[in-house]
């Protein structure tokens, strides 16, 4: 009973979803699930949907499904890919302060823990709820707790506010810079502990800086963490990428729809992968909506506004002042 509820939903809400979905209908019948269609593929989509999260169970996770899950399996199902997301939803990046696994979500996530293994400087550009930031402290307390690192640096361009004004922040530097690093924080906490990463944080082992004041500095065996690049320069970029020491590692990552530059011309993360994407040792990763694992509208936002993007329309909508003034 408790894996039928597991796999079917609460009253069979799963189930209800993967006939919509497909166009089948789904009955239990003596202990087996029988699917009936029209259309043969619809019929072998559902079945396979309905065998991952029977795997997915039998992997003693049934409380990782809930309806977001389904729609991504849905979703891969359709495009083919769907094996190869199940497969990569094994893969175990670290676990949180309560034993629980973070593990992988999509192929392209797999594939960006595989680059920030293997290489020493990862680009990842992709859109908002794609894990690039979570992931990255996520790999990051990996391997502090393994020691293959004696601290980790995290930074990011405090754009908002502009690097300049942060002196009329109230606090000492980490205050001041700490609203701009909320993720990055939120995603400690929930790896070390807010206790333990507080230590962490006062013994120097967890360091948080503004991205300006990398400059003059040479960092030794620790892993770098810069998100939000998209709102760094060109040259910015290139003064942080020549701060690595030995033992050292780094990962810049940005979102290139949500450059908060008064020029978006002037946002180098996209042109730094293109010149340093070709050196041995530094992978760049393209995430995309498929990656997203946040709510499933996330997802259809993003598609949105991609097709609105390649299709030229986002330029050709008035914002709201021209609007106003033309009601006026």
């Amino acid at each position: 009973m408790e894996q039928q509820q597991a796999v079917f939903g609460c009253q069979d809400h799963f189930v209800r979803m993967l006939e919509k979905a497909f166009s089948v209908l789904i009955g239990l019948r003596e202990s087996k699930v029988e699917v009936k269609g029209e259309d043969i593929s619809g019929v072998s989509n559902a079945v396979s949907v309905i065998q991952s999260l029977q795997q997915i169970y039998d992997q003693g996770e049934g409380d990782r499904i809930n309806e977001d899950m389904i729609y991504r399996l849905i979703d891969e199902a359709t495009e083919g890919s769907l094996e190869e997301t199940v497969e990569a939803m094994e893969s175990i990046v670290t676990l949180t302060n309560r034993g629980a696994p973070i593990k992988c979500k999509t192929p392209g996530q797999k594939n960006y823990i595989r680059a920030m293994k293997e290489n020493t400087i990862t680009i990842c550009i992709g859109p908002a709820g794609t894990g690039k930031t979570y992931l990255a402290v996520a790999q990051a307390a990996e391997e502090l707790k393994r020691g293959d690192i004696d601290r980790i640096i995290m930074s990011r361009p405090a754009i908002e506010a502009g690097e300049e004004r942060l002196g009329f922040l109230p606090g000492d530097l980490s205050q001041k810079v700490d609203p701009y690093l909320r993720p990055l924080n939120d995603a400690l906490y929930d790896i070390f502990g807010a206790e333990k990463a507080e230590k962490l944080r006062e013994r120097g082992t967890i360091e948080i800086a503004p991205l300006a004041y990398m400059r003059g500095r040479t960092l030794n065996r620790a892993k770098v963490l810069i998100d939000e690049s998209q709102n760094a320069s060109i040259y910015t970029i290139k003064m942080a990428l020549t701060r690595l020491g030995e033992g050292s590692k780094m990962v810049l990552t940005g979102d290139v729809t949500q450059i908060d530059l008064p020029h978006k011309t002037d946002s180098g993360l996209e042109k730094c992968a293109a010149i340093v994407g070709p050196i041995e040792g530094i992978s760049v990763i393209h995430l995309n909506n498929r990656d997203v694992v946040r709510n499933k509208i996330v997802k259809d936002i993003v598609k949105a506004f991609e097709k609105a993007e390649a299709e030229k329309k986002v330029s050709q909508v008035p914002d709201y002042q021209r609007r106003k003034k033309r009601q006026g």
